[in-house]
């Protein structure tokens, strides 16, 4: 069997009084793309630096390709590649001379002009890094990641701050990483980018894992397929919540931030009829409805009562 790409085991990390990571335990299989998920401040970047030699732990064990940081970490540089959640680069520079110096720190990789065309970036081979936008930044980034050829990839939160079109952009390079039978270690707190990219995920909250599998699996688990959004206006304080939850296919309901109300229904043909019925008889006029299916930001409602996105 091939060597896991990666080993944590009871990984811990405190700033002063605060506990990032609390007896972390984490696998990630060679030639797969782990995604790392959580909110803000659950400790996924500690975890990542941690990993990437950047951040010493208070204790616990780390091997990464089979190696580890206090004894090999000259043979571990040369084969990750690492992109930081910012990236700070030299703006006088441009972006082939970017990456002709971060070709010099691996002994082996391709051509800083071939990995430019990998990104796209050809055509700005000369445009300082200061001229170009933000996705041609993060792009250019990961191009840096990519110059040393390694074997194992380190993204965090690649994609924040991203325009639609920028993210879609960079997900195809991931995709192209990953199947050439690379892997991959990736946060993210978009849960769209989790279900696009990952073979496997890692939910974490208060620095530990409380839930992992593909996203599939994660998604199956709660038994929730389908989340009706709805609002009636106004009149919606007076809705009666628990009435909903006792309707045939709904598992759950609840208010959400906004004042709508959220729905988890697992046999979506029979909750919808029975939820219009039952807000004609409370007097409730409906004045928008969505349906989707459940997604992993469900997941972590369900383990946590909160959105992965709440600080």
């Amino acid at each position: 069997m091939a060597t896991p790409a990666l080993i944590v085991s009871q990984l811990r990390k405190s700033y002063d009084d605060v506990i990032a990571v609390n007896g972390l335990e984490l696998h990630v299989d060679a030639g797969e793309c782990l995604g790392l998920l959580g909110p803000n401040g659950a400790g996924k970047t500690t975890t990542i630096e941690i990993c990437e030699g950047l951040t010493d732990p208070d204790s616990g064990d780390v091997q990464v390709l089979g190696l580890r940081w206090k004894s090999d970490a000259p043979a571990l540089r040369q084969r990750l590649g690492i992109q930081l959640q910012e990236t700070q680069l030299s703006d006088k520079l441009t972006a082939l001379e970017t990456l002709t110096l971060f070709r010099s720190f691996y002994h082996q990789g391709p051509a800083p002009e071939q990995t430019l065309g990998l990104v796209q970036l050809r055509e700005k081979r000369d445009a300082r890094v200061g001229t170009l936008s933000g996705g041609q930044k993060q792009r250019l980034a990961l191009a840096c990641a990519l110059v040393g050829d390694p074997d194992l990839l380190f993204l965090d939160e690649p994609t924040t701050g991203l325009d639609p079109q920028a993210r879609r952009q960079l997900w195809d390079l991931i995709v192209e990483f990953k199947t050439a039978g690379r892997t991959i270690l990736l946060t993210t707190h978009y849960m769209d980018e989790a279900e696009q990219l990952c073979d496997r995920v890692a939910i974490m909250d208060h620095g530990v894992v409380i839930a992992r599998g593909t996203p599939r699996d994660l998604i199956a688990s709660i038994g929730v397929e389908h989340v009706i959004e709805f609002s009636t206006g106004a009149a919606s304080q007076q809705l009666d919540i628990d009435a909903l939850r006792r309707l045939p296919g709904v598992r759950e309901s609840g208010r959400q931030h906004d004042g709508s109300i959220r729905v988890q229904a697992s046999e979506l043909h029979h909750a919808v009829p029975a939820l219009l019925a039952e807000l004609e008889r409370q007097g409730q006029p409906l004045t928008e409805l969505r349906t989707r299916s459940a997604t992993l930001e469900d997941v972590f409602v369900a383990l946590t009562g909160r959105h992965l996105r709440d600080e």
